[in-house]
């Protein structure tokens, strides 16, 4: 007589398993179902061996290989024409893609992740003495023309020192002087201040500290004096304001062509 748990197993009837459907619970991979993409992925062994040789190549070159090179590396028979377009096509979707600069193949970053790669750093620029000279006669004596600089220096003052100051912010052109020539003037601005922690141009060291930290001779001329440099950012009587093309400088001396019939 058959036993009670004998007596209430249901019956199960086995159901025939369709080779077609790839049962995922066992992580079995049907070809069927998938895309020549997926087959290389699971079976590297189904990629084509000169592509899989042809990517080792360009992976471990050190620099971009031309097409002769890399077909005295592949086995006999191969169209290394045909295998390099199919190898960029099989990048071309990937984060890095296989390209040709020069002639020469090689491997680089997709273009639109370019800025994945882009760092910014800061370069360190020492002023010379020129250009500090120049702007701490801008900082005392502003608004002031560039003969005017000339004139306390002593010396011509080159386009490049203006220009390097121009660069950085820390000088500007306010207006145009009211006498023949209307030259520029130039004052400093706000990113001068921040530069050197100035709240105020009236921050500016005056004659006694400038004397006290050495920057001045203690044997001074009767009679000088360090100006009083004004944070006023109005015109002044003697000045014009800016007009549309004055923000394009041309500082040095315009060249004439020469004319056609010249020697």
């Amino acid at each position: 007589m058959a036993s009670l748990a004998e007596k209430r197993m249901p019956d199960v009837e086995e159901e025939p398993v369709d080779p077609t459907v790839g049962d995922s619970s066992r992580g079995n991979l049907n070809p069927g179902n998938l895309n020549p993409g997926d087959l290389n992925a699971a079976d590297p062994q189904a990629r084509p061996e000169e592509l899989r040789l042809l990517e080792a190549l360009l992976f471990a070159a050190s620099e971009p290989l031309d097409q002769a090179a890399l077909a005295k590396r592949m086995p006999d028979g191969v169209d290394i024409k045909a295998a390099l377009a199919q190898l960029q096509a099989d990048y071309a979707p990937r984060g890095v893609n296989l390209v040709r600069v020069a002639n020469k193949w090689t491997f680089r970053t997709a273009g639109d992740l370019s800025w994945l790669m882009t760092r910014e750093i800061t370069e360190t620029r020492r002023l010379s003495r020129a250009a500090i000279e120049v702007l701490s006669i801008i900082a005392y004596h502003q608004p002031i023309t560039r003969a005017e600089i000339e004139d306390i220096r002593g010396v011509v003052t080159s386009k490049g020192t203006l220009d390097v100051l121009l660069e950085t912010g820390w000088i500007r052109p306010r207006g145009r002087r009211k006498t023949p020539g209307r030259p520029l003037t130039f004052g400093t601005t706000d990113t001068f201040l921040s530069q050197f922690s100035l709240e105020a141009l009236g921050d500016l060291p005056g004659l006694e500290e400038l004397k006290g930290t050495g920057l001045l001779d203690s044997r001074l001329p009767t009679g000088f004096t360090v100006p009083t440099p004004s944070d006023d950012p109005e015109l002044r009587d003697d000045e014009e304001p800016l007009e549309a093309g004055d923000l394009e400088l041309a500082l040095s001396p315009r060249v004439e062509p020469e004319g056609e019939g010249g020697s």
